[in-house]
């Protein structure tokens, strides 16, 4: 049996060697690697008839040979070079490709001729009869043509708010920039990829694509849908828990004195400036009963602080000295009190003081609908000392009086909620928030879902620092261990699932996101007046940092609050804890500087600051950071300008020099005139010129001011046009320093 080569039947065939090792490798042949392999007679005959299509054929044939072969496609233009035979020849190396045709002696014509597919012949073809059965199963196999699968396009899509440009590109399967383009230039919006659209938008790029897009809110797995289920309030499990009393009142009037002689403690010399600068939160024993006291700051800027203890309190203390009265933030105490719709308790303290009247206090009270019970009222005022305690026994008795008149009552069996306090950031212990439960029972270990943020319970001290393994209704203790700084003021609670408490969490957290990015505002004709008027305001740029989120929120609003419609404060970040290289960075590239309450510049930090120039400022009370804000910005303000008239001259002779013009004669009829003083030119009461003048002189010397009674020459600067009786008037203009009252 004699065997052939590739190269000896690619030869044959007129075509390329590698060709026919590929056809081989189709057809099993795998070891065929070379043009100098060879093939048994039947595997060569088999590769024969794979281009069996294109064979040899005589003229008589040729009309068998158009009906396998469709009419020639005009369409396709590439050239294939074949290998020129004698006779009548028709060559095709590959499918639907143009091949050379040789008729006999003609000249080689050109001419583009279809071939079916290998795979489609088989299909259409029975294979050989010589081709073994397993041979023929393969082939009708591998000849087996797999139509595309045509995904029908969708006509509705349904979508959960809130959406952005990137959401919408990736649901409708439309590229991101042309979304961006066509609503640019189409419907003249501007919007980045990450940018929420409004609903009305996003119905209207569906209709313009031709697709129904249904819009449905997110739904959002909250605290109430897994906490009711937890919450018991039977009755036979209902106890009385202590009242929480909040001490309110005017800067320096004695509340934290006060509350010091109650718990026996010496809170305010610890303070710095006497000032009381976070919420405190205590718990008195007297006569086997409970009061849980806060204490929240007496300075005007802590209005939210105070605001919210009123909030969470049953019962309001409203100290007032009885040497001072009725003072204003007095009056804001007082509303915050009514607004929480809480009983009120007035302590008239200092009554040790010589000049108290506490009858004038009465008095002033009664005008603010607070009337005392002896004048036919409902509120009880009790005359307080904390120097000499007087008062104090019966200022207790009334708030237990008052708590057993509430009927207060909680349940110790319930999982723990309540309120944040304060919270801050702690070296050793990360986050520690104080907190006040307000029903429940808070153990060691608990899972606590707080605002934007959860964690467990794993350290509990009380006010004294002692630690605790759980904490009842009515008890303020300090936590550590939350995901990140909350909220002063926020609620919590406590879940059982750990994992649903990071859902809620994260998802309050993009929520507050696409809050604050639902907030921009495009440029309209409405408001692009007041844009190019903005542009003038000035700004103070300012990054703070504090040690408690209740001083950073207090210090914003209340540098904020010095804002005018000049020069603007504008707080860039805010935060809790030390300066870091964050900050310094953060206030070099955007020309601001940092103020720190309570807190000290990290190393790093520090000399990367003096590196950038950038100032950082350190306080420890809130007077001071407030005044030397309000002093800077006092010299930023544009001074007051006021008109100052030196005097007169009367014009009584003019010159005309050669090239330097009308020189004028004068006589200083009142005031003075000086060499850098503004003139006016007055003919006929009527102003004709304003500026400066050119020169002063007596006689031929220059002098810096002439006064009244004397003669003297002037020349004014770029104007001529002057005549005999005219009337200069000297005048400059002084500048005032303004004030922020002013």
């Amino acid at each position: 049996m004699e065997k052939i080569r590739i190269s000896s039947l690619a030869k044959e065939l007129g075509v390329k060697s590698s060709l026919l090792i590929d056809k081989c490798h189709e057809r099993g042949l795998t070891h065929i690697t070379h043009h100098a392999n060879t093939l048994v007679p039947e595997q060569a005959e088999m590769i024969r008839q794979l281009f069996q299509p294109s064979t040899k054929v005589t003229p008589a044939e040729e009309p068998k040979v158009k009906e396998t072969v469709p009419p020639p496609i005009v369409e396709q233009k590439k050239e294939v070079k074949t290998v020129p035979q004698a006779g009548n020849v028709v060559k095709v190396v590959q499918p639907n490709k143009v091949v050379t045709v040789h008729r006999g002696s003609a000249p080689a014509q050109k001419q583009v001729v279809r071939v079916t597919p290998v795979k489609s012949y088989w299909k259409k073809k029975h294979p050989p009869s010589n081709i073994s059965p397993k041979r023929r199963e393969h082939l009708e196999e591998v000849a087996e043509v797999k139509k595309p699968i045509i995904k029908e396009k969708e006509t509705k899509v349904i979508m959960e708010s809130p959406i952005t440009v990137k959401d919408l590109s990736s649901k409708l399967g439309i590229r991101a920039n042309e979304i961006i383009t066509k609503l640019l230039l189409e419907h003249n919006i501007r919007v980045t990829i990450n940018q929420i659209l409004k609903e009305d938008i996003v119905h209207l790029l569906g209709i313009e694509y031709g697709i129904e897009i249904e819009i449905r809110k997110r739904e959002v797995v909250e605290e109430h849908n897994f906490i009711a289920e937890q919450v018991s309030t039977k009755v036979e499990d209902m106890v009385h828990r202590a009242p929480i009393v909040t001490f309110l009142g005017h800067v320096d009037h004695g509340k934290t004195s006060l509350l010091d002689s109650i718990r026996q403690t010496d809170v305010a010399a610890g303070e710095i400036g006497g000032i009381t600068q976070h919420i405190g939160a205590y718990k008195v024993e007297m006569n086997g009963k409970h009061v849980v006291f806060l204490d929240t700051p007496g300075h005007e800027a802590f209005t939210a602080m105070r605001a919210r203890g009123a909030n969470i309190t049953d019962v309001v203390v409203l100290v007032v000295a009885a040497d001072d009265g009725v003072m204003p933030q007095t009056e804001e105490a007082l509303n915050h009190a009514k607004a929480a719709n809480v009983p009120i308790v007035v302590a008239v303290n200092k009554i040790d003081k010589p000049g108290a009247n506490p009858m004038r206090v009465k008095q002033q009270l009664a005008g603010l609908d607070l009337i005392p019970e002896e004048w036919g009222g409902k509120t009880q005022f009790v005359e307080t000392s904390a120097i000499t305690k007087k008062g104090i026994d019966t200022l207790l008795e009334r708030l237990l009086l008052e708590s057993e008149i509430l009927e207060l009552k909680a349940n110790p069996k319930n999982p723990a909620r309540g309120v944040v306090l304060e919270a801050h950031l702690s070296e050793g212990r990360g986050v520690v928030a104080s907190i006040l439960i307000q029903d429940g029972t808070l153990h060691q270990g608990d899972i606590i879902l707080c605002g934007k943020t959860f964690g467990r319970a794993r350290l509990m001290t009380n006010e004294r620092g002692i630690d605790l393994k759980e904490a009842g209704p009515a008890i303020p203790v300090s936590v550590s261990d939350f995901s990140e700084v909350p909220e002063a003021g926020d609620k919590f609670f406590v879940v059982n699932d750990i994992q649903k408490a990071r859902e809620i969490a994260q998802e309050r957290q993009k929520k507050e996101r696409e809050t604050s990015l639902m907030k921009f505002q495009h440029v309209t004709l409405d408001s692009l007046y007041s844009r190019i008027a903005e542009g003038k305001v000035k700004e103070i740029k300012v990054i703070l940092k504090a040690d408690y989120k209740g001083s950073v929120e207090v210090l914003k609003k209340a540098l904020e609050g010095l804002s005018t419609p000049e020069i603007k404060v504008k707080i860039l970040h805010c935060g809790v804890g030390g300066i870091t290289e964050s900050d310094v960075l953060l206030a070099d590239a955007s020309d601001a500087f940092v103020i720190g309450f309570y807190v000290t510049t990290e190393d790093k930090a520090r000399i990367l600051a003096e590196e950038k120039g950038v100032e950082v400022r350190l306080y420890k009370i809130i007077y001071d950071a407030t005044n030397e804000i309000k002093a800077a910005m006092e010299g930023m303000l544009e001074p007051e300008t006021k008109e100052v008239v030196l005097g007169q001259i009367e014009i009584r002779l003019v010159y005309n020099i050669s090239k330097i013009g009308n020189v004028a004669g004068c006589y200083v009829k009142s005031g003075k005139i000086t060499r850098n003083a503004s003139v006016r030119l007055i003919r006929d009461s009527i102003i004709i010129y304003d500026g400066k003048l050119e020169s002063l002189k007596i006689v031929k010397d220059d002098v810096r001011e002439v006064r009244a009674g004397h003669e003297c020459g002037i020349k004014i600067a770029n104007y001529d046009d002057i005549k005999v009786g005219d009337i200069v008037e000297a005048y400059e203009v002084q500048k005032i320093a303004r004030t922020l009252t002013g």
